[in-house]
């Protein structure tokens, strides 16, 4: 299981949202071996005034915060993070300097979905990648 929250200024993520939330499903099915059909993001836009970044990063700047259920080796999660910067940069106006991700992790049966705990629950996909 994952979530991902994607923060930004509103002006720029309303331009790149469709695309964005496509290059980083792809990734996340490439390299965590998510099913196609199970993207969870959220776009958080904010206001100028409630988005204060460092001066050396365009209004481009994005913030991306994976959540996801522990069990992914360490070379998975560096798999996942080169990935996004790589289709990132690559597909739209994100720069490397202009993107940070965090990858953030709970045991299973910190996680509810479906009625019941993330350890209770049977997934069609294996965590442990």
């Amino acid at each position: 299981m994952s979530q991902i929250k994607i923060y930004g200024l509103k002006s720029h993520l309303d331009e790149v949202k469709a695309e964005l939330s496509r290059v980083i499903h792809g990734c996340v099915v490439e390299v965590l071996k998510m099913p196609a059909n199970k993207r969870f993001h959220r776009f958080i836009g904010l206001d100028a005034a409630d988005f204060i970044y460092p001066e050396d990063r365009s209004e481009a700047y994005t913030i991306i915060e994976i959540m996801m259920m522990t069990g992914r080796t360490e070379a998975t999660k560096k798999a996942l993070i080169q990935a996004l910067f790589r289709e990132i940069s690559a597909q739209l106006p994100i720069t490397v300097n202009d993107l940070e991700i965090c990858i953030l992790e709970s045991p299973p049966a910190n996680w509810g979905f479906r009625g019941k705990t993330g350890d209770e629950i049977q997934l069609n996909y294996k965590v442990e990648v």
